[in-house]
């Protein structure tokens, strides 16, 4: 899935784990593209379908993904058309799908990464959740990147609950940061940006305008995107490389980003605890893990309309 770099920055470990003993094909959008190629760059990809997801300035996201949901449904069919030619060309054995309904056919083993069984749809939840499980079980396994464990659960009520089938399998958190010990904090914030535009931009200007206005504070802004700078206690970074990320994140005091479930497994599997989450308006499941987060693991949970307004002095 391309929405955001997310859903396939998680992909990265379980591709590493299946290229040592199987042949790995990658499908790839022009988002994912980049990331693929920086981690596999040995490995054949062929395009798949972009499902193209922008949030409005204007319409809440639930009304415009309910608008786009013709367009998606037919991105969903032509993914499942195409998969059928995949197989044939190349005489695939199986097919592991993250987030993407359409990837799976009755010809081999179809497998399904999410960590959304159970979703929190703003309106008519049960229609979309009745929706969510057939495309669902269209798959042969569902493969669920949290603990089993749902006192340890990063993701609580979206992957724990009443399991309406038996295929499901949770694989631990998923994440191709690597933990670094014994580093020097070399930066007061760390401002880590993700999602699609133009909130990726909105994001971007209200944290560099917070910047500007604590001189005498250290910030790092890391995003898929370049953005300028307003003051000269900002280091920006554009997609950097796993390892320079890990490093940035590890010598930050204090990281700002989105409640994205990627995002947080990074978060876990480095260790980091001083974390402020701001949920993409109007993303219903952003929303309930930011507030899931400050419950369980400490976190602060901020709305982005009252990010201008608190206090980032230690």
């Amino acid at each position: 899935m391309d929405w955001g770099l997310g859903h396939a920055t998680r992909c990265v470990p379980i591709i590493h784990g299946l290229k040592t003993h199987y042949n790995v094909l990658l499908g790839v959008t022009p988002i994912t593209k980049s990331i693929f190629d920086q981690e596999f760059p040995e490995l054949e990809n062929i395009d798949v379908p972009s499902y193209n997801i922008r949030y409005s300035n204007i319409l809440p996201l639930s009304v415009k993904l309910l608008s786009d949901w013709p367009r998606i449904s037919g991105i969903i069919k032509a993914e499942h058309k195409l998969l059928d030619e995949i197989i044939s060309k190349y005489k695939l054995d199986a097919v592991v799908s993250d987030n993407r309904f359409g990837l799976y056919s009755k010809k081999i083993h179809s497998i399904f990464i999410t960590h959304q069984l159970f979703l929190k749809a703003p309106f008519a939840n049960s229609i979309a959740q009745n929706q969510n499980k057939k495309y669902i079980l269209n798959f042969n396994e569902i493969w669920v990147p949290d603990y089993e464990d749902e006192t340890k659960s990063l993701s609580g009520e979206l992957s724990h609950g009443k399991h309406f089938h038996d295929k499901v399998s949770y694989v631990s958190p998923l994440s191709r940061l690597q933990r670094q010990k014994n580093l020097v904090p070399e930066a007061d914030y760390l401002f880590l940006l993700s999602g699609p535009q133009p909130e990726l931009s909105n994001f971007a200007d209200i944290l560099l305008k917070r910047a500007k206005e604590y001189p005498h504070l250290k910030f790092i802004l890391v995003s898929p995107e370049f953005h300028k700078p307003l003051s000269e206690n900002v280091e920006c970074f554009v997609s950097p490389p796993k390892q320079k990320l890990s490093e940035l994140i590890s010598k930050s005091k204090r990281i700002i980003c989105r409640s994205g479930y990627s995002s947080l497994m990074d978060l876990h599997r480095l260790e980091k605890e001083d974390i402020i989450l701001v949920p993409t308006p109007g993303q219903t499941e952003q929303e309930y893990l930011g507030k899931y987060w400050q419950e369980k693991f400490g976190a602060v949970c901020v709305a982005q309309n009252k990010l201008k307004k608190i206090d980032l002095n230690f």
